[in-house]
């Protein structure tokens, strides 16, 4: 079975991008699917300047998510919108990752989600982008989850398209 990484795209803690990241673990799980949950939140403090260019490799901690993502085949990426695109913590856990090894060939899913109206497509079109240079496929349906707060009750998402549009957007992946 291919190894699938749920991966909540800031590392503002308790955010609302882990609790989808949670949900979409869940969705997972109930199309047969178990998946690792990676919080950008977990990052080292210090990775930013102790884990990338000359120091790759060099960060124990770091490490253990560079080898999480290399040995995953499929990832869904939950992306916050971060002024028009998303967080830069993200594209930094991206540049400190092996490169081509960690997305060459491999399959992903995006998930947008804003306080706003725009669900984040600007960043995931940014993100897209980035991952095609990287040389992964990127999945066609890409949930846009506007006014998340607005959709988020009690643990989960009240809305009924959103968890049609993401429990879709899980099978896709899986046949992906």
């Amino acid at each position: 079975m291919e190894k699938i990484a749920v991966i909540c795209g800031t590392n503002r803690l308790d955010s609302m991008s882990y609790q989808i990241a949670k949900i979409y673990q869940g969705l997972l799980k109930n199309i047969g699917y178990e998946s690792e949950l990676i919080d950008l939140a977990d990052l080292p403090a210090d990775f930013v300047f102790s884990a990338l260019y000359n120091n790759a490799g060099k960060n124990v901690e770091f490490n253990h998510f560079r080898d999480i993502i290399t040995q995953v085949d499929k990832f869904v990426f939950i992306v916050p919108e971060y002024n028009g695109s998303f967080p830069g913590v993200l594209k930094t856990f991206i540049d400190g990752l092996k490169y081509p090894d960690s997305f060459k060939n491999k399959k992903c899913a995006l998930v947008g989600l804003s306080s706003g109206v725009q669900g984040a497509g600007l960043a995931l079109s940014h993100l897209t982008d980035i991952f095609h240079y990287c040389g992964m496929e990127v999945l066609s349906l890409k949930p846009k989850l506007s006014y998340i707060e607005r959709h988020y009750k009690d643990g989960a998402i009240a809305n009924e398209l959103y968890v049609s549009l993401l429990t879709d957007q899980a099978k896709k992946l899986i046949a992906f």
